[in-house]
């Protein structure tokens, strides 16, 4: 396993990935609404990525074909926009986007509710983001990686939610994709988190079982059980006071 630890500079020009990311999702939150195709919202991030003079880091990724991934309900992740697809009333949709400045990535991951949601969707979109947020409070120099694995995994337990076992958070740098990978569970992970670190966390919940299937496009990722599944993600800077959050608007 190779982790590059990164630079005070290196950490800035991720903080300005993060933050044109950021500015995406504030845009997502006023779009998603009923009506509106998951085509449309590729199109706004594509703009807003662009005039902020970067790159759609998933465009083109291994044969990606749009700029972000929307995943509607029991998708998980990978959800590939389309015309076809319009928000309907009571949906959720997971939008995750990624952006390259200057040859560094922001990348991060929410969940949205389109109109009037059931109560067991919003139950589901508040412990998932709840477990991100106790991830996070372990994302210092001399904790375990594993404990962040961990404090996920009993925000889950908790609200009695799937955990998406074979998808999870990674570092995060000049490449999307970085070491380490990072479990939404236990899993006897010994590694020791250090100041320079930049990792994603990103915890998958499902409002029933863990597991997950591949579509016949090759890229969404659905509950086997087609019960919906949310995903929040955010970029952070290992530092030792604690997590530094990249993606976020500066």
């Amino acid at each position: 396993m190779s982790i590059h630890r990164k630079s005070k500079f290196e950490v800035n020009l991720m903080k300005q990935a993060g933050n044109i990311v950021a500015l995406v999702h504030c845009a997502m939150k006023d779009a998603v609404k009923e009506g509106v195709t998951t085509k449309e919202l590729d199109e706004l991030a594509y703009k807003i990525i662009k005039n902020n003079k970067a790159d759609p880091t998933f465009l083109g990724y291994n044969g990606f074909p749009a700029t972000i991934c929307t995943s509607v309900n029991e998708q998980v992740v990978h959800g590939i926009p389309s015309n076809d697809v319009v928000l309907k009333n009571g949906d959720i949709i997971s939008i995750d986007i990624g952006a390259t400045y200057k040859g560094f990535v922001g990348d991060s991951a929410w969940t949205y509710p389109v109109g009037e949601i059931s109560d067991e969707k919003k139950m589901l979109l508040k412990a998932t983001e709840e477990s991100l947020f106790a991830g996070l409070e372990y994302m210092k120099t001399n904790e375990r990686l594993e404990s962040v694995a961990g404090a996920i995994e009993d925000v889950a337990k908790k609200y009695n939610l799937g955990i998406v076992r074979q998808y999870g958070g990674h570092g995060v740098g000049r490449q999307m994709h970085e070491d380490p990978f990072v479990f939404n569970y236990r899993t006897n992970n010994k590694l020791i988190l250090q100041h320079g670190m930049t990792i994603a966390i990103e915890p998958m919940l499902n409002l029933g079982c863990d597991d997950v299937i591949v579509l016949e496009d090759e890229w969404t990722v659905v509950t086997q059980d087609k019960k919906p599944s949310a995903h929040f993600e955010h970029t952070v800077h290992v530092t030792d006071e604690g997590a530094e959050i990249l993606t976020k608007l500066l």
